[in-house]
């Protein structure tokens, strides 16, 4: 890198400021300078942006560099974009550089590792140095980018220093020989190299695909030398993520790879993105090729560096198949013409009503056909399924669960699909959840007998679902996704209430077929308390609770629990319930239940009251 572009270093994770036409070769004693990919030069703190912009240039060790030096520069050349960590690799001695993998995985924590000093009682020339590193540890990633949060935990580790002779054979020189696994990077540089991603699969047995996040690099990956987009495509090949590969399938036969020696991916001047594959065994029919392409074309819409309207995939110099987005949409788990979502509440009678709201405006409540509609069921919350045929509500004492047609005056038989027999209302019945495979999802919170329930298509006998965790924890509300794969749960222990996601499975025998929620992982782990969730989008959700000593806070997050600083919205005063459409639009608003009756979140502005008395607002699923 050029003197011209380099930025005064002071320290582990403390760029002071970046200067152009600062000479620091000498001035850095190692690690890093930081520059603005564009725009002006700014003043930077390394540990404690996310902003994408700004890179961190490695830079060597200096001649005769001291044992503080040492650890600070590698430290810091860690947070860089060094063409295999070459230059990180350089603070190691040549054994601890060759078993270095930095790619296996990513130790988070809240902020850059604070490097301790070493004892100064040591004898240095036996002993070495050992520099502890301490942090608060809040997430790892593993080989296959999956993020995994955890509850903020301290972390502690250390780094050895050592004297070794000098290339030359004349002196020696201090070289790290012992250091964590993996990379180890706060928060914030976290988030300014690694940005999520979401991979598509096919639910298990079914026609449309499922999300599934990761984090691949910003910009080159150090280590495969890939761009983001062959990173992307790479890593969807690599098959999903071990939370998530029980229940979906990929349509890309086994040990699929990108053709050798790929690094780098780009769309022609018709936006067609052309993928070369290595395939092993037979060739893939139509059908699979297009299956292929359509997780191809899902994975990718999202990704800011590309824009790509069809994929071609390729196997030597044959054409496998084309698909383009308009074809890939056949496979989308709501189709889009569901997208155009209305919101539901409960009015001050206890009746079904719908919201007219698009944008800015809102339009008065309209009434909705068939017994919920109608009042003849006192409600205290509701559900309505994807297409807007039916819906399902509660009673207001939490008692009974009806379903109904919300298209026809249906005749009002008054039978509830189940009942539960909890003392108090908080005992009995959660507010109900449509599934993305027309199955009804509801909890009985009474404490004889706590059970998760499924009415399969809305109508069926009630399934007991499987659940080996449940125990003494009781399901205050949950959510099911659209692609009916996975199922968000506000869950009580003592006093303390958590949102965990878990895996929905069926297994099916001759004689019947079971379902089962299964390795609840956590989503929020860092809220001492959760209020209410909802989906809000294939892989993301809105969260109402709080952070230990903090105010309630509605914010998103992804499904694996990650976050950023950008996340949270306007505040609201006491947030009961919250829901967002499928869609991640924003010209589509969000709707909460708060002390201020039922409110929206219009684009651009802050929440706008909609009903004063009322409750219960959702959006259909």
């Amino acid at each position: 890198m050029g003197a011209d572009s380099r930025a005064e270093h002071a320290g582990r994770g403390r760029v002071v400021r970046a200067t152009l036409l600062v000479a620091c070769g000498a001035l850095l004693a190692g690690g890093c300078a930081t520059m603005p990919d564009s725009g002006e030069v700014q003043p930077v703190r390394g540990s404690n942006t996310g902003d994408s912009q700004v890179r961190v240039y490695a830079v060597a060790p200096r001649e005769n560099a001291v044992p503080d030096e040492i650890v600070d520069g590698f430290l810091e050349a860690m947070t860089s974009d060094d063409p295999g960590f070459a230059t990180a690799r350089k603070y190691l001695t040549k054994k601890a550089a060759g078993t270095w993998k930095p790619e296996q995985s990513i130790t988070v924590l809240a902020t850059a590792p604070n490097r301790k000093q070493a004892d100064r009682n040591a004898d240095p020339d036996k002993d070495g140095r050992v520099y502890p590193l301490a942090g608060r540890k809040i997430a790892t990633v593993d080989a296959r980018h999956a993020y995994q949060p955890i509850s903020p935990a301290d972390y502690l580790w250390s780094i050895h220093v050592v004297q070794q002779p000098t290339a030359n054979g004349k002196g020696r020189e201090w070289r790290i020989d012992s250091l964590p696994p993996g990379l180890v990077l706060g928060e914030a540089d976290f988030l300014r190299n690694y940005r999520s991603v979401n991979k598509y699969y096919f639910a298990s047995g079914e026609d449309w695909v499922v999300a599934d996040p990761v984090y691949i690099r910003q910009r080159q990956d150090p280590v495969t030398r890939m761009d983001p987009v062959t990173q992307t495509v790479k890593a969807l090949l690599d098959g999903p993520t071990n939370w998530l590969k029980q229940a979906v399938d990929s349509s890309f036969p086994s040990r699929t790879t990108l053709k050798a020696g790929v690094t780098s991916l780009a769309t022609d001047d018709q936006s067609t993105l052309k993928v070369p594959l290595e395939l092993q065994g037979n060739r893939v029919d139509g059908v699979a090729c297009r299956r292929m392409a359509a997780q191809l074309l899902f994975t990718l819409r999202d990704l800011p560096s590309v824009r790509v309207e069809q994929v071609e995939l390729l196997y030597g110099s044959d054409s496998l198949c084309r698909l383009g987005k308009g074809q890939a949409a056949e496979f989308a788990a709501v189709p889009e013409t569901d997208l155009d979502e209305k919101p539901y509440f409960v009015d001050a009678q206890g009746r079904l009503k719908k919201l007219m709201v698009a944008g800015r405006e809102t339009a008065s409540p309209v009434d909705v056909p068939g017994p919920l509609g109608k009042g003849t069921v006192r409600l205290g919350s509701i559900a309505v399924d994807r297409g807007e045929t039916r819906a399902a509500g509660v009673d207001e004492p939490g008692r009974r669960l009806f379903v109904s047609s919300i298209t026809t005056e249906q005749q009002d038989s008054r039978q509830p699909v189940l009942s539960s027999g909890g003392l108090r209302p908080e005992d009995r019945l959660s507010a109900p959840s449509w599934g993305g495979r027309g199955d009804l999802w509801v909890a009985d919170r009474n404490p004889a007998e706590r059970r998760l329930l499924m009415v399969p298509g809305g109508a069926g006998e009630p399934v007991e679902v499987r659940t080996p965790w449940l125990g003494d924890d009781r399901i205050e509300s949950l959510r099911v996704s659209a692609d009916g794969v996975r199922i968000a749960l506000v869950i009580r222990r003592g006093e303390r209430t958590t949102l965990q996601i878990g895996r929905i499975e069926r297994h099916t025998t001759d004689e019947e077929t079971t379902v089962s929620v299964v390795d609840l992982q956590p989503a929020a782990p860092r809220m001492e308390s959760v209020t209410a969730v909802s989906w809000a989008g294939p892989s993301r959700l809105v969260v109402v609770g709080k952070e230990a000593g903090g105010v309630q806070q509605i914010r998103y997050l992804q499904t694996d629990g990650s976050t950023s600083t950008t996340s949270v919205l306007p505040g609201l005063n006491r947030v009961s319930s919250v829901s967002a459409p499928h869609t991640e639009s924003v010209e589509t608003p969000m709707v909460a239940d708060s002390e201020d009756g039922i409110v929206r979140l219009p684009p651009g502005t802050n929440w706008q009251p909609v009903v004063k008395a009322g409750g219960s607002p959702v959006y259909p699923g």
